[in-house]
């Protein structure tokens, strides 16, 4: 980790070689003299923006750190690349350290130069902005890896200790706290303007997506600690979150800062998975055509659908084939890059947060409406949000009693929950109907599904067809990134007391449970 101590620098050169808004466009600076003391208030928003699309793998790291790596583990997709084995639960080494390597170097670096920077010159409220998002970024790590390089990230030294991930959940909560005391007595400012990628400097919307952001945590924490989770979860409903699409937490792209997917998906390496086939076709769900495009040679297994999915875990050998043809890619909304569309990066939605809602009603917590009611609205704002369907149609999805299909007859349907809440089932049935929906309604962020499947598993997923993980079978469901080459070659002492640790066990494998998952 020598470059910890050099993140200043990098810093500045990831700002010159960045252009999100028209302000970026402006910027003619040379990057060995944007230093701390050089950079004033104007500049900070540059950062700003620049940690924000960084943060959530944009402009690198993307397809390496998340597609095939979350997206693939969560089923919503399985590969067509015949040389890419991450989809028989290989950890492909230099795949994970780029995406490690990527975010400690060019994420990490921008969120604690936009925190200190603020706190220093007395941007309160920009520095509470800067918290809050401090901790977005960090949670996507932590649940990928488990402990990590966290409260002394920028020591200055050589090496960097690792947090373990418990007292990282802790700290977040407080970290929140501290923010949100700044901006409750600043309502109505504005934080960063339009560098502000995603409320525009809004800080009442800041506010709803703190709250709902401790409430993700909340109930990730649910196993782990469940006294900790219903306090955290009361008190950010209590506090006001989000609830309507229009509140939703996204990161706009533009033409230079594109949506990576728009990117990836025009190299044809990954299709629609049989998990996804066998839900959105059993359901009759509208959000099929958002999500998904038809098969270019169309409906290959005769049900009456062109929308075809493929197992997971296929060989190598099974992959000499190409799948792409008769297997669904994504719908045209995520292609081709700078197309009209620019896709937005989805962070927190309006749909998720009912969701989280409705699981914590459904343990009896105060989360204003009854887990049925929840659940319900949570369905509705993911397809609006999704213009799939007008407001009968829906209320007509979340009343059916569909359930998913057989896929094929080598892949049947893995469960039978219906659509509609089944109020005389189980608490553990609800559930599933829960995390399902859950699972569908924060789509394309593989990162959220992985981390949420761990923590519930659910949805039931379909066994892969191979697996070339010897600590992870084929229906078994992977727990966690191994740690990089790169921080047993430059940070030796830290991670290996790390994996020492009473979190890891002694044990850096990815059947190593991360401290939440304790279901």
């Amino acid at each position: 980790m020598k470059f910890y101590k050099l993140y200043m620098v990098m810093l500045a050169v990831a700002l010159i070689g960045f252009s999100c808004t028209d302000d970026f466009d402006e910027l003619n600076t040379d990057p060995l003299a944007l230093t701390a003391d050089k950079v004033d208030a104007s500049l900070i928003g540059l950062a700003f923006a620049q940690t924000q699309y960084r943060s959530m793998y944009g402009g690198g790291g993307y397809q390496i750190a998340q597609n095939l790596f979350a997206d693939m583990w969560c089923q919503y997709f399985a590969v067509t690349h015949p040389n890419f084995p991450s989809d028989r639960y290989t950890q492909v080494g230099r795949w994970s350290n780029s995406a490690w390597t990527t975010f400690y170097g060019q994420a990490a670096p921008n969120v604690k130069f936009t925190e200190d920077f603020t706190a220093e010159n007395g941007l309160t409220v920009l520095n509470a902005v800067a918290k809050v998002w401090k901790v977005q970024a960090f949670h996507r790590i932590t649940d990928f890896w488990g402990p990590i390089p966290y409260s002394q990230f920028g020591n200055g030294e050589l090496s960097v200790p690792y947090d373990q991930q418990e007292d990282i959940y802790r700290s977040f909560f407080v970290t929140l706290d501290e923010a949100l005391s700044v901006l409750n007595a600043n309502t109505g400012a504005s934080a960063f303007g339009s560098n502000d990628q995603i409320y525009s400097g809004d800080v009442n919307g800041w506010i709803k997506f703190a709250n709902s952001l401790r409430l993700r945590l909340a109930m990730r924490v649910r196993y782990a600690d469940p006294g900790l989770a219903k306090a955290e979860a009361e008190k950010a409903v209590a506090a006001g979150v989000i609830t309507m699409n229009e509140e939703n937490a996204e990161v706009i792209t533009t033409a230079n800062s594109f949506h990576p997917l728009n990117q990836i998906t025009a190299w044809g390496e990954f299709r629609m998975s049989t998990l996804m086939e066998s839900i959105l076709k059993g359901y009759d769900d509208p959000r099929i055509s958002a999500y998904f495009a038809p098969a270019l040679d169309g409906d290959s297994d005769g049900d009456g659908n062109p929308y075809e999915g493929l197992r997971n875990g296929q060989s190598q050998v099974q992959l000499t084939d190409s799948k792409n043809r008769n297997h669904s890619d994504l719908a045209d909304y995520f292609r081709p890059v700078n197309s009209p569309n620019n896709p937005p990066i989805k962070v927190l939605r309006a749909a998720e947060v009912y969701l989280l809602r409705a699981e914590g009603a459904l343990l009896g917590w105060n989360m204003g409406g009854t887990a049925k009611e929840l659940y319900e609205q949570g369905i509705r704002m993911s397809i609006l949000e999704w213009g799939a369907a007008e407001e009968d149609a829906i209320a007509a999805y979340v009343s059916s009693p569909n359930v998913p299909v057989d896929a094929s007859p080598e892949s049947p349907a893995v469960s039978d929950i219906p659509v509609a809440f089944d109020e005389s089932g189980s608490e553990e049935r609800k559930l599933e109907q829960i995390i399902t929906q859950k699972w569908l309604a924060v789509y394309p962020d593989g990162f959220e599904a992985f981390a949420e499947l761990r923590r519930t598993k659910y949805p039931k997923q379909y066994s892969r067809l191979n697996s070339e993980n010897l600590d992870v079978g084929v229906d078994e469901i992977i727990s966690k990134m191994k740690y990089e080459s790169s921080e047993y070659d430059n940070n030796r002492a830290a991670v290996e007391a790390a994996v020492a640790s009473p979190e890891n066990g002694g044990q850096d494998k990815n059947s190593t449970k991360v401290w939440w998952d304790k279901k």
